[in-house]
């Protein structure tokens, strides 16, 4: 029996039947790029705290002011929030209501960014990366955060311009749900900064 013949006894609802498609990678793949880099801020944590040590207080100056990073903490948590309901939404196969709620977020994390340029300013009158230890660890947690906010608003961007964000056969699998879960890593991570950066040297005594 020829190969052409054996094919052609087979059923045709079984040769049209695609294979299963493994649609978690893509959300795996985010997770281990989010732990990859939940690393990367640990390091940079446990350097800030390593240079400190020893110290009266850290910084050894006045500490950093919190009228810009509240807000944009509360900013960021907010965005995490809107974008989590934007999820719900698409769930429940609402997309409209959630690319509403995308966009939102993306406008949210301007913002956050135009509050980082102006707390950048008004820091860098007193301070700079030059300055001391202090200096340069303090501006490279707060611009690598910075980075990976603009990383997040990319991907963000990039779903918001697919022609569906809802589970699918074909890549990108879970389009809103893999950025999403960036997004909020990156929220996290600012969570830290602000407690560890802005908060702590507030309260010592």
């Amino acid at each position: 029996m020829s190969v052409i013949t054996a094919v052609e006894r087979i059923p045709e609802a079984r040769r049209e039947r695609p294979l299963p498609i493994d649609d978690r990678r893509g959300t795996t793949a985010m997770w281990l790029f989010i732990c990859t880099e939940a690393s990367l801020f640990a390091i940079f944590f446990a350097s800030y705290w390593y240079s400190g040590k020893g110290e009266y207080r850290w910084p050894p100056d006045a500490p950093p002011k919190l009228h810009y990073a509240i807000p944009m903490l509360i900013v960021l948590v907010s965005s995490s929030l809107v974008l989590y309901w934007g999820e719900l939404q698409v769930k429940q196969e609402k997309q409209r209501a959630g690319l509403i709620a995308l966009g939102v977020t993306i406008l949210m994390g301007i913002g956050f960014l135009i509050l980082s340029v102006f707390e950048y300013k008004e820091h860098l009158l007193t301070l700079s990366p030059r300055t001391d230890a202090y200096g340069s660890i303090f501006y490279t947690i707060v611009t690598f955060h910075a980075a990976h906010v603009t990383l997040g608003l990319c991907m963000l961007l990039y779903v918001l311009f697919l022609p569906g964000i809802e589970p699918r056969e074909r890549t990108p699998h879970r389009p809103f749900h893999n950025a999403a879960l960036y997004w909020h890593f990156v929220d996290t991570v600012w969570v830290f900064v602000v407690a560890i950066l802005y908060v702590t040297p507030n309260i010592r005594i």
